[in-house]
This record gives structure tokens, C-alpha cells and sequence, in this order.
């Protein structure tokens, strides 16, 4: 199948996207072969697959033997950040499209590249991100978390949605989220240093300069995980912060409502469906995300200790991280 590639106005080309995959791993372990094998079986193929990963001495290279198309970047732990990995990757390709995914988010067919590649060729759409999937062993809060956040109707979010959507307009999940890579490089890329929210931090800045984002139901991943409430304390702390450190995209746009809407969604679905059992559950992992949260949105009042002590990526915090991160880039001019 040939999908269509726009040039700078938006307008179609007819010639096939080229589609480079990028994917932060850290101590990856089977499921990195299952992302590889389901990558290379997509009917849209992509060029290349680009691991960036964290720690070289816990890499299992029998993971990506037999793949010349795969290669892998080395970084130091110290160097990692959500933004700045993402953005010195776009260093190591020049594809039309860079695909960012995770290490433990797996496409569910085999058209998940071809349909966001046909998402993100409509006009003045820069990004397309994809549907995910509860895994088989997600829990039944999971699920239902997943269904809330990703819907199985597709979406294109403009600026103007603002009033309508809220916070839930600038949302983009680099779980699994393609770019116009021209495009992501001319409006700054990702922000750096980033503890959390990269993706919709940028998608604002896009959303914003005028361009259209598609949520695309029918590109679907398999992904989510089971934390527990100390897991998401910490989490939450880092989205905190991360909102706190971004005036710029979330001052004046409330983002508690659609938390307390997904509590109060979740409670009735717990009900009727009959699973009395986990509403406990339910208020404990609730509470330690808004207190997280709260915690977080403050960091700039917290001793050192308690912010070390609540976030879940400690070295963003230690002295030289930017430094760290900024060496990296240097290494991928050269």
C-alpha cells in the first residue's frame, strides 16, 4: 500500500512515508524481542528502529540479533530524560516520520504504522498517537482506565477544542506516537530538561502555532500496568511537577476535573459491573495520585530529601543531570 507524504503546505506527494521507530529501553528484557518481531511483520514497514538505551552493561544484545535494520545508542543512566532522549534521537535519523514508542507497548496487529501514517497524512495534522490496549493480566480498574482514557472512536484536536476538552486537548502519549519530524524540529522539539509529560507538553506547542493532532483509534498498542499506590504516589508526583514547571501549558487549564471524573467513571463501572471489593482499592490509589500530584505541583517548597524521596526519577534531580544531557547531544553532532 502507498501512503501518501506531504511537503511543507500540507499537500500529498504520493510517495511512501519513510517511518523511523525510536525506543528508550532500559534493561529490556523479552518483551523487546516481541516489539522487534511485531514491528518488522507491520504492512507499513519502517526504516529503522532506533534503541536508546540506558546502561550499555545490562543490555542483552541476543535481543536484536538478526536485525540489521536495528540499532542501538548507549546513554548513561545519569543522562536519561524523557524529553532530551526523545530529542537527541531525532539527531540520529532524518525520516519523513519518527515513530516513538516504549519497550513494553506492542502493536496489536499488524497496521499500526499504516494507520497512523494515514492519520498524520491528512492536512495539517503534525502528530498522530495510538490507542492502548489493556495487556492480559491488566486489572478490572485498568481496564476500565484504559477504555476512559483511550475511546474506540477516533478524534482531531485543534486549539479551539480548548473550551470543550480542556487539559484532555493537549493530551499525546509517546507510548506510542508518530511525528512529523520537520515539523517537531522547527517549533523546539521536545522541552529539556523533562522528568514527565514531554509528549503533551509539545503537543500544546503544536495545538498552539495553529496544527491539528489525531488520536487514532484504529492504531492500536497493547499496554498498561498494574502499580500500586505507592507506584502512582510517585508518578503523580512527577506529573506535578512536570505541570509546574510548564506555566506555559497548564497554568489557567484545570486538570484535577478530569482526574475526579475518572474516579467518579470508575466507581459507577466497579458497581454495576459488581466488583464491590476493589471500591477500597479504588480510594486508596486515588488518593495517593491527588496527593502525589499536590505534592508535586509544590516541589518548589519541599526540602531536597522529600523530593528525592517522592519522585519515581531520581537522577533528574542530581547535580549534572542537564549537563549529562546536553554531552549526549554533543556526541550525536559529531
Amino acid at each position: 500500500m502507498e501512503e501518501n507524504v506531504k511537503n511543507s503546505e500540507g499537500n500529498s506527494t504520493g510517495a511512501r512515508a519513510v517511518v523511523d521507530v525510536v525506543i528508550p529501553t532500559y534493561r529490556p528484557g523479552t518483551e523487546l524481542r516481541t516489539l522487534l518481531l511485531r514491528l518488522h511483520l507491520q504492512s507499513h514497514a519502517p526504516r529503522n528502529i532506533l534503541l536508546i538505551n540506558t546502561e550499555e552493561g545490562a543490555f542483552d544484545t541476543t535481543l536484536v540479533e538478526g536485525y540489521s535494520d536495528v540499532r542501538v545508542h548507549h546513554i548513561p543512566k545519569a543522562a536519561f530524560d524523557h524529553g532530551g532522549t526523545r530529542q537527541m534521537a531525532l539527531g540520529l535519523t532524518d525520516a519523513e516520520y519518527v515513530l516513538f514508542m516504549t519497550q513494553d507497548a506492542l502493536p496489536a496487529d499488524k497496521y499500526l504504522v499504516e494507520r497512523l501514517v494515514q492519520a498524520i497524512s491528512k492536512p495539517n495534522v503534525r502528530i498522530a498517537y495510538a490507542r492502548q490496549l489493556p495487556q492480559r493480566d491488566a486489572g478490572v480498574i485498568e481496564r476500565y482506565t484504559r477504555r476512559f482514557n483511550y475511546p474506540p472512536s477516533s478524534r482531531k484536536k485543534v486549539i479551539e477544542d480548548l473550551p470543550e476538552l480542556g487539559i484532555k486537548t493537549f493530551f499525546c502519549s509517546n507510548v506510542c506516537a508518530l511525528y512529523e519530524r520537520d515539523f517537531l524540529l522547527e517549533l523546539g522539539g521536545f522541552a529539556v530538561p523533562s522528568i514527565f509529560n514531554e509528549d503533551m507538553v509539545f503537543a500544546a506547542t503544536a495545538l498552539q502555532a495553529g496544527a491539528a493532532i489525531v488520536y487514532e483509534a484504529d492504531a492500536r498498542v497493547l499496554h498498561s500496568h498494574n502499580y500500586s499506590a505507592r507506584q502512582q504516589f510517585h508518578r503523580n508526583f512527577d506529573n506535578g511537577v512536570s505541570e509546574a514547571m510548564h506555566p506555559e501549558v497548564f497554568d489557567g487549564v484545570p486538570t484535577a476535573g478530569e482526574g475526579a471524573r475518572l474516579v467518579s467513571a470508575t466507581f459507577r463501572h466497579l458497581v454495576k459491573t459488581g466488583h464491590w471489593l476493589l471500591v477500597p482499592k479504588l480510594v486508596v490509589h486515588s488518593a495517593a495520585k491527588l496527593t502525589g500530584f499536590r505534592l508535586g505541583k509544590a516541589y518548589r517548597h519541599l526540602p531536597a530529601f522529600a523530593v528525592r524521596a517522592f519522585t519515581s526519577n531520581r537522577s533528574f534531580w542530581e547535580a549534572g543531570h542537564e549537563e549529562a544531557v546536553r554531552e549526549e547531544f554533543e556526541k550525536c553532532l559529531k
